[in-house]
């Protein structure tokens, strides 16, 4: 039996990355996933693949988190497939970096939208059931960038650090009906994007991590499902940094 056996999770930016391992995490913990990815269909499909061949049932959905329209659609098919979800996660997020004097308004309008509108919005439109029900998670992925700021950042950290305050209102807001509302902030993190980054930059990022290293994206999935399950059912408003002591 899995701590989340009977469960429905939403993971949106699900198909690679730190959203691919905590969709998979949260299959092996026993929930269905519904998996939201932006453009890449494939590697939506060789998640869900994976976690049907756990046993779990995975659908996968195509939406621009930042399009009111696109979350409005995906919504309504999730509740069609599902009946309800109990879990979100909203973990899509985007960059468009460049330092502020030279930042332009449409990529601090494209991150804000996508990282800070589109999570509210998505909680907007599938918090009722969960207050009616009386039970339900709700985690943010934030960011370390969020907390410390960091260079040529400005429009990122900006909608990270907002996140992390609407988790914690919402936490307020939404904690008699026993829903929870946390956010989990990831350090500097073995994905896709960090791979492009230059080696000299990273080796400057591990010397100023206390630990030595980067993190993987099956130990922030591991926070993620701590945060979903009963035994954090006390916990809400918090943002759990997972970062390897770079930040404390």
């Amino acid at each position: 039996m899995g701590v989340l056996d009977g469960k429905v999770s939403l993971v949106t930016g699900g198909s690679r990355g730190i959203g691919r391992a905590i969709s998979i995490a949260l299959a092996e913990a026993g929930s269905d996933v519904a998996i939201n990815y932006a453009s890449n269909k494939q590697r939506a499909d060789e998640v869900a693949d994976t976690i049907r061949q756990m046993g779990r049932r995975a659908v996968t959905y195509q939406a621009d988190v930042s399009l009111t329209a696109d979350n409005d659609r995906m919504v309504e098919a999730l509740f069609k497939d599902f009946g309800t979800v109990q879990v979100i996660v909203n973990n899509a997020g985007i960059t468009r970096d460049k330092s502020f004097v030279k930042m332009d308004r449409d990529m601090w309008d494209d991150v804000l939208r996508t990282n800070l509108t589109g999570p509210a919005m998505i909680i907007y439109r599938t918090i009722k059931p969960m207050m009616e029900t009386g039970w339900g998670r709700i985690i943010n992925i934030s960011s370390i960038v969020g907390q410390m700021g960091n260079f040529g950042q400005a429009n990122y950290a900006a909608a990270k650090g907002g996140l992390a305050a609407l988790t914690k209102t919402l936490a307020r807001e939404f904690a008699r009906k026993n829903v929870t509302v946390n956010a989990v902030a990831p350090g500097f993190i073995e994905t896709d994007m960090t791979a492009e980054v230059p080696d000299a930059a990273l080796d400057n990022v591990r010397s100023l991590t206390p630990m030595g290293r980067l993190g993987k994206p099956e130990e922030v999935a591991a926070a993620v499902v701590f945060l979903a399950s009963p035994a954090a059912s006390f916990i809400t408003g918090e943002v759990i940094g997972v970062n390897g002591g770079m930040y404390m």
